[in-house]
């Protein structure tokens, strides 16, 4: 997985959507980032870890289209300016969604209406 700086995530997640435009899906999660990198051992009975405070709170953005991963580490002071790019990324690719059945809509209203 490669971790990339806000824009060029942006840059590479537009790639990404313009090569699964025909075929294929492109997956984006979003997760609270503590900033470890390796996972923490378990603790025995009885103990508890608890997760370090930190003053400024991350978040974690990754996407893949299956083949290719990318991800981004989001500040809180960079959050607002990273959500408008998303957005406009986001409804930029929306054009090559399928259509829905009209036909499947009609009949299920109709038999509720008999009912």
């Amino acid at each position: 997985m490669v971790l990339l700086d806000n824009d060029q995530f942006l840059a590479e997640l537009t790639k990404l959507f313009q090569k699964s435009r025909t075929s294929g899906s492109v997956y984006t999660t979003m997760k609270q980032y503590y900033g470890q990198n390796k996972p923490k051992p378990k603790a025995a009975k009885g103990e508890r870890l608890s997760v370090s405070d930190q003053s400024e709170h991350k978040c974690l953005f990754r996407a893949t289209n299956g083949k290719k991963k990318i991800s981004t580490v989001i500040s809180t002071k960079d959050v607002t300016k990273f959500q408008m790019a998303y957005a406009n990324v986001m409804k930029g690719n929306m054009d090559g969604l399928k259509k829905r059945d009209k036909r499947s809509a009609k009949s299920k209203s109709k038999t509720t209406k008999a009912t």
